[in-house]
């Protein structure tokens, strides 16, 4: 699908560059008026200076329009997964535009906890107990107002799990809730231990391996509503010390320079692993990927600068046909930023809006796929 991106922007006999060189000429215009009327910059008199800035704007938008604004690739193990989210979920389609500004991973990475919103959400929390003494704390948004699934026990509910010390209060999982709430579902927040205020009640946390407290929170949010039809959408992948140096030298830990000495010192023996290379090779998703039954659609960027290409299991995901990996060129970690001022909702959050609705509104075909 790249190749084919590129050929389309750089063949020189293609109508799609008599539109590029339409475009760069109307906003180079538009630049012009831009710079004289709103920054009250007059360029008519200066014909060198105008030269330069509009020569500079003009250059700018054929690389971003060229190399920065792509497709995204679309990997499948089935094509009927390709069709149906092809059908239901057209963003996987549409060229991804990243914040002209702010394109580079790094960038979008840093900036976007500070950038956009956090709107607001009503939850409502429920800790749970745990078979090893501790307790989850789930944070519940009900919709209950909404007319859309006006019945509590069948309406669709979504388990949302946040990134690595991540909680219900992170602005990206916030929008993600505003987005489940728009389409009348149900939102739930796995928080995962001693990262939201609740008391760590045993010396033991998370780890990317461990899904025995995630099992627990869908056997209770299923015996809860157990009509209700369920999916789960997860981001990316702190706890309270007096519990903690009960077990560990939590001095040793903090004085962790990167995630590998971290997991090094803490995670990993948390969680019984031998060395740090086990717990990481029990963590890949790689050696998961053929194990997966259910349709999963997972959202990478090609930049990540915690997931980067050469680490996405491209070739095993197409071994399985209910896997789907959406690649986009550009958007960071957890990034995904568009629009002149990225604000309000992402990339990121347009294609979990679109899928969820899909996965909920056309389950029946889907599990035809």
């Amino acid at each position: 699908m790249r190749s084919a991106v590129n050929w389309f922007l750089f063949s020189t006999s293609s109508t799609a560059m008599i539109d590029l060189r339409h475009n760069v000429n109307t906003l180079t215009r538009d630049l012009r008026v831009y710079l004289e009327n709103q920054v009250k910059i007059n360029l008519s008199g200066s014909g060198v200076g105008l030269s330069l800035v509009l020569g500079f704007g003009a250059a700018y938008i054929c690389y971003y329009l060229s190399s920065i604004a792509k497709k995204p690739q679309l990997i499948t193990g089935a094509e009927t997964l390709s069709q149906f989210l092809q059908r239901y979920c057209p963003v996987v389609t549409e060229t991804y535009y990243p914040t002209f500004w702010c394109w580079e991973a790094r960038i979008q990475t840093l900036l976007r906890p500070f950038i956009t919103t956090k709107p607001w959400v009503k939850y409502r929390n429920q800790l749970i107990k745990t078979a090893d003494g501790g307790h989850i704390s789930l944070d519940w948004n009900d919709s209950d107002e909404n007319a859309l699934y006006p019945v509590s026990a069948t309406r669709p509910i979504i388990i949302i799990l946040p990134g690595l010390t991540g909680t219900s209060k992170e602005s990206y999982i916030l929008h993600m809730v505003k987005q489940s709430e728009v389409l009348g579902y149900r939102s739930v927040i796995f928080n995962n231990r001693g990262v939201s205020g609740e008391e760590l009640l045993t010396p033991r946390t998370y780890c990317a391996a461990n899904t025995e407290d995630l099992e627990t929170v869908i056997s209770h949010v299923q015996n809860t509503f157990a009509e209700a039809p369920l999916m789960a959408a997860g981001v990316s992948m702190g706890g309270h010390r007096p519990v903690l140096e009960k077990s560990f030298d939590i001095d040793y830990v903090l004085k962790a320079k990167t995630i590998r000495e971290f997991d090094e010192r803490f995670t990993s023996v948390m969680f019984g692993y031998q060395t740090i290379a086990d717990y990481y090779r029990d963590a890949s998703p790689y050696l998961k990927l053929k194990s997966i039954e259910i349709p999963v659609l997972c959202l990478n960027a090609l930049d990540d600068v915690f997931s980067p290409s050469h680490a996405i299991p491209m070739q095993s995901a197409k071994q399985n046909p209910n896997v789907a990996l959406l690649l986009t060129a550009h958007g960071g970690h957890i990034g995904f930023l568009e629009g002149i001022f990225p604000r309000w909702a992402t990339y990121m959050d347009r294609v979990f809006k679109q899928f969820t609705q899909a996965v909920f509104e056309h389950r029946d075909e889907l599990k035809n796929t």
